[in-house]
């Protein structure tokens, strides 16, 4: 990941006749923020990942770590106090938590709670706005809040998380905050076919993400319209299938509050 294709940086203003030339010209899309381009309050219906309030997204995983657990919940408040360019924007909080249990026998800690900000503008892209997270792990500092930023401060800058027209051979900054949050994805197809428990799905965005802070990271996600996020593939070695499980959490016992365990 070392040396990105910058074969064409274009605006938002330039997505139109990207969208109409296809891969041909794949390269960076620079998403340019302007403030007028949002509605406060809009709801996040982006095909590709409804963020509708109320709704929740949990998701299952086994690893040589153990068994892991992520609920995404969009709780229905919203987060509006951000710093210039940005004090305008009404972002919606989406809770996310995250349990592990080593023995896969139901009992899990939690190792991260996290809130994300995110809004949609008025084409229909889903900006995101930074998050405040939590984690509890091994380390000598328990919990840690590494990699909480909020855009608007220390020059931390908001960027498109799904795009509402992707395309493939595409790329973009996701978030950049420097040295701590530099997420970027690549849209690898629009018409991937995801296989789950709970059932195939057709016509889904598939993207690649990863950062420039920690190379070899990568992650392979997939959209599907009307579903959103339905699987992640960690590529760190062992491939680790993150699927979505349903709505509630699975039987067992999920703590909401997380401890030390060095």
């Amino acid at each position: 990941m070392n040396k990105l294709m910058r074969s064409c940086v274009l605006s938002v203003a330039a997505w139109s006749l990207l969208a109409t030339a296809g891969p041909a010209l794949a390269g960076q899309i620079e998403f340019e923020f302007d403030a007028a381009d949002f509605t406060p309050g809009a709801a996040i219906d982006n095909p590709y990942w409804p963020l509708i309030a109320g709704t929740s997204f949990v998701y299952y995983a086994e690893s040589e770590d153990g068994c892991a657990v992520n609920q995404v919940r969009v709780t229905g408040s919203t987060k509006s106090d951000f710093a210039a360019p940005y004090h305008s924007i009404v972002a919606w909080e989406v809770e996310d938590r995250e349990w592990l249990s080593e023995e896969c026998d139901g009992e899990y800690l939690l190792t991260e709670s996290t809130t994300d900000w995110y809004a949609q503008d008025n084409t229909g892209n889903i900006w995101y706005f930074g998050e405040a997270t939590t984690a509890w792990d091994h380390d000598d500092e328990c919990p840690s809040s590494s990699g909480a930023w909020q855009a608007g401060d220390e020059g931390a800058e908001a960027g498109v998380v799904v795009p509402r027209h992707p395309v493939p051979g595409t790329w973009y900054q996701q978030e950049f905050y420097e040295g701590e949050a530099e997420d970027r994805a690549k849209v690898l197809k629009t018409d991937a076919t995801v296989s789950i428990g709970l059932g195939t799905f057709a016509g889904c965005l598939r993207t690649k993400e990863y950062t420039p802070l920690a190379p070899g990271e990568v992650e392979q996600k997939n959209y599907c319209p009307g579903w959103g996020l339905l699987l992640i593939k960690e590529l760190q070695g062992r491939t680790v299938r993150v699927e979505l499980f349903g709505d509630t959490l699975p039987p067992g016992d999920f703590p909401t509050v997380g401890v030390c365990t060095d």
